[in-house]
């Protein structure tokens, strides 16, 4: 197979990444839940699941079955994925203990606007989206990256609307974050 050596890093660095995650999510979870946070869009949450483990899935067969070799500009698409990672990183760091893949609000907790929060509402969502293009595009996986961004587009229009509303419900989030925008950078005001 082509470029199996780059695919087999990738993809091990993106599958321990997202375990590293949910170690950390978990722990949060535990950590909020104590303090008697609620959580809101349970019905929607194992789809969202389904959705990245079918990503791997199909990623891995279209690239066994059609086993194209790396992007003629890879390097530009890894330095993106990398500034992307930082991103996610940072975003992560930024909500510290709040940081979570579940719908988790704890009635009158403090809107955190630092990190990239300061730029955007959900910057978590857009690197999801990115590294939903990134990473298939990077071996020419084109269908899983059309079909995941699609399906993520959908699982979004479910997601973000109920995760603002219940921030709004039990927070000050409408009023924090009046001046951005969900994804795109608000520069000019």
């Amino acid at each position: 197979m082509r470029d199996i050596g780059p695919f087999i890093i990738l993809l091990s660095v993106v599958i321990m990444q997202r375990i590293v995650e949910l170690i950390i999510a978990k722990g949060n979870e535990k950590w909020m839940k104590r303090q008697g946070a609620v959580e809101f869009g349970e019905k929607h949450y194992k789809y969202m699941v389904t959705l990245h483990v079918l990503f791997f899935l199909v990623f891995i067969t279209e690239k066994v079955v059609l086993n194209r070799g790396l992007f003629p500009v890879w390097p530009i698409v890894i330095c993106l994925f990398c500034l992307a990672q930082t991103m996610r990183i940072w975003a992560i760091v930024s909500l510290g203990k709040y940081w979570n893949t579940k719908i988790l609000v704890l009635a009158g907790a403090k809107i955190i606007r630092k990190g990239p929060y300061r730029f955007l509402k959900h910057p978590n969502y857009f690197v999801v989206a990115i590294e939903l293009v990134l990473v298939p595009v990077l071996f020419n996986a084109f269908y899983t990256a059309f079909l995941f961004t699609l399906l993520n587009i959908i699982m979004l229009m479910i997601r973000i609307p109920e995760e603002e509303k219940a921030l709004s419900t039990l927070t000050e989030y409408n009023a924090a974050f009046q001046d951005c925008h969900r994804f795109l950078p608000k520069i000019i005001k």
